[in-house]
């Protein structure tokens, strides 16, 4: 295939004229997206034609890609009626849950059939958004891999997941038969939860901290419900934690540190109140990675987006699921992921060889983001112009490094608001950076995070400590001076 570059439409003032999607260098498989304007973020939310028509790359649970488009297309012209959609997902156990899901909440009859190796649900077009979020939040998605060589008839069926889990595994410090790997990082979450014996129950969940949307929507949309405490301190902590020690949930899920506020719970007392309540504790790492936490320390599970930091190039998407070989739930969890891995969501080996040769990288990566992230995050707080900055070494500082790895860093993913809020749209369009939802990408990534993730919620947002007008930072690579002139230049408009 032709490549293609980077671009950077920050500063073009024709930019409405140009395609929004963004591939990576040397990938026409990338899954990023410029919105390079305030404004453009907003018609991106409130799908405004003169932005989605020049939208070209997307977020795959989002936004299809083309390759993906394609095969969905061609997939509904052949076993499809006038007045039908289709999902195409990759396997039978995938396309029988989701057939289940759908059909409950649209409260109609849906069908499935094979088509030529992969698997398609069809639903009248009226179920289109039910099918739709299916896609988004259960994560077992068609890579944009896997859909090309489907179209070119050279769909591959062996796997290498078992070496992405011994590469990963390293960094876990732990035997790689405790490790699963899954197409997205949400269709590790989405199978951790069917895997908890207190859902299987009728239990609800505990999220505790404002976690990264998505893990929320899969508690509400494929468990029984789900109590969220959006800060973990205080007279409220400690009432959920006596919740926890009477066994009230089917388990306990946060983030370390949970994204965008870049908060760490105390993990040490959550984790005896789970013991003592005989509850599973899920953690997600993927905010910092898992060179610079080591969150199997106090949880039972951890799950982690490999798409981020772990892959360090936007190209590809991954997540995984790692078990305390010690933990009391141990058996009968990684009785359920290694079928489900296998069966419901398996990284296509495409995937997998890509996944591979980005890992090579990770440690030397790591240590980069962290120094542009700490040095930013150290430069924002003294501007006269921010009011707040979030990030692992300021604030709540204890209580992350109660889980930091001792030669682990805090990562390179910050958050800031400022004290005009009204200026906050002339900034960020002055920002000489890349400008996209996702984080972990070798470029300094930047997004009105609370716009893309919230836009129909902004008012429960805020009441959550979240600012409609955040701006969260992914460090890249880049030279730490140069990264700081660019805020520099674009604070000037505050």
């Amino acid at each position: 295939m032709e490549k293609s570059v980077t671009r950077d439409f920050s500063t073009d003032p024709a930019w409405q004229e140009k395609d929004l999607g963004i591939p990576l260098p040397d990938s026409p498989h990338a899954c990023s997206v410029c919105l390079p304007t305030w404004n453009s973020v907003v018609g991106y939310e409130e799908q405004r034609d003169r932005v989605m028509k020049r939208l070209r790359m997307g977020y795959p649970r989002f936004f299809k890609h083309p390759t993906v488009e394609r095969l969905f297309n061609n997939a509904r012209s052949e076993v499809a009626s006038e007045n039908e959609e289709v999902i195409v997902l990759p396997t039978r156990s995938s396309v029988q849950r989701a057939h289940r899901w759908i059909e409950r909440r649209a409260e109609t009859a849906i069908r499935i059939t094979s088509y030529h190796g992969v698997w398609v649900l069809i639903v009248p077009a009226r179920v289109k958004r039910e099918a739709e979020a299916y896609w988004r939040f259960a994560g077992e998605v068609l890579s944009s891999r896997m859909a090309q060589d489907f179209l070119d008839g050279n769909l591959r069926k062996e796997s290498k997941s078992h070496l992405v889990s011994r590469a990963v595994a390293k960094f876990y410090g732990m035997k790689p038969e405790n490790l699963f790997v899954y197409s997205s990082g949400m269709a590790a979450v989405s199978s951790v939860l069917r895997s908890l014996p207190g859902v299987q129950d009728g239990k609800k969940t505990l999220q505790l901290e404002f976690p990264y949307v998505d893990c929320l929507k899969v508690q509400e949309l494929f468990g029984h419900g789900v109590v969220y405490l959006n800060e973990a301190r205080g007279e409220d902590f400690d009432e959920a934690l006596a919740r926890i020690r009477q066994g009230e949930f089917a388990g306990v899920f946060t983030e370390v540190p949970s994204n965008p506020l870049l908060r760490t719970v105390d993990v040490a007392r959550v984790a005896q109140a789970c013991a003592e309540g005989r509850t599973p504790f899920v953690i997600d790492d993927s905010a910092c990675g898992p060179l610079n936490v080591e969150a199997l320390r106090f949880a039972d599970i951890v799950t982690s987006s490999l798409t981020k930091w772990v892959s360090g190039e936007g190209d590809v998407m991954a997540g995984a699921v790692v078990v305390r070989e010690d933990s009391p739930f141990a058996e009968d969890v990684l009785y359920h992921l290694e079928a489900d891995a296998a069966e419901t969501a398996p990284l296509y080996v495409a995937d997998a060889e890509v996944l591979l040769s980005n890992i090579k990288s990770y440690r030397k990566r790591a240590k980069t983001v962290n120094q542009n992230g700490r040095e930013l995050a150290k430069w924002l707080s003294c501007h006269p112009a921010v009011s707040q900055v979030w990030h692992p070494s300021l604030d709540g500082r204890d209580a992350y490094d109660a889980v930091r790895r001792k030669d682990g860093g805090y990562g390179g993913l910050l958050s800031f608001s400022l004290k005009a809020p009204k200026k906050a749209p002339k900034v960020f369009d002055s920002l000489k950076l890349t400008k996209g939802p996702s984080f972990g990408t070798p470029f300094t990534l930047v997004c009105p995070y609370t716009l893309l993730a919230h836009y129909p919620e902004l008012e429960w947002a805020e009441a959550c400590g979240v600012p409609s007008h955040l701006i969260r930072v992914s460090c890249g690579l880049e030279p730490t001076e140069d990264i700081l002139k660019a805020f520099e230049e674009a604070l000037s408009h505050a």
